[in-house]
């Protein structure tokens, strides 16, 4: 399967020997040609012992690593014949001849060679990433108690009156001996009676609703700074 290359991947490859088809050796990774638009590696400069000092390029597609390099899916000589590269950034026809050649699609936007890297070191950063989780922040409680307290109510009560009417009358009675004699006659009153009945009156409950706010986090984060110490060498470049 083809592997997805990156010009840091390659680098570390510089120096790797690079085969055929056949598995036979080719030679080794000496630059890498990539486009000056998109910065993808696109090509291979092979470094041989049989080519004299013809630059050679393999295309960097369809390359796969195996074993201690790479491998690339054309035969030795077909390498060998492809068409001379002298210039250090390829033209729009020396590109066009080379897809061409291996018969490949490509665009005919300019190529540029990498500089040959003796060595290299990464420069690191931390960035600061901040998301959020979720901890308990307090606690609603409901406590319900009892309390005693005193209430009045009024209450209209009825009771009986007793009422004594004198009638005169006038009849003459007979054979009626005179004795002593009595009668009662009740009387009913109204008394207040209290009962206690327990009654809803409020229902209360305890919902929760999200509430966002912005809060700022501060942090400290470290960066890698490299320094060139040119070690009384003229004529350091610097390119971006």
């Amino acid at each position: 399967m083809e592997d997805a290359w990156t010009i840091e991947g390659l680098g570390e490859l510089r120096g790797s020997p690079v085969y055929d088809s056949a598995g036979d050796k080719v030679g080794k990774v000496e630059e890498i040609f990539y486009d000056a638009e998109s910065g993808r590696p696109e090509w291979i400069g092979l470094g041989t012992g049989f080519f004299g000092t013809k630059r050679v390029l393999v295309p960097l597609a369809g390359a796969t690593t195996y074993e201690d390099g790479l491998a690339v899916p054309y035969t030795k000589d077909y390498v060998k014949d492809s068409p001379d590269v002298d210039a250090e950034e390829m033209s729009a026809a020396t590109e066009s001849s080379l897809y061409s050649y291996y018969r490949i699609g490509g665009g005919a936007a300019a190529t540029a060679a990498a500089a040959s890297d003796e060595g290299s070191l990464t420069r690191k950063e931390e960035e600061l990433k901040v998301g959020t989780r979720t901890v308990e922040a307090g606690r609603v409680r409901l406590r319900k108690w009892v309390e005693t307290e005193p209430v009045e109510a009024d209450v209209e009560l009825t009771r009986e009156r007793a009422q004594v009417q004198r009638e005169r009358i006038d009849e003459p009675v007979s054979g009626h001996d005179f004795e002593e004699e009595e009668i009662e006659v009740a009387l009913h009153a109204e008394e207040p009676i209290v009962e206690k009945q327990a009654v809803a009156k409020e229902r209360i409950s305890v919902g929760k609703q999200p509430v966002s706010e912005t809060q700022t986090v501060t942090e400290t984060v470290r960066k890698e700074r490299v320094d060139v110490d040119p070690d009384g060498v003229e004529g350091v470049d610097e390119i971006e």
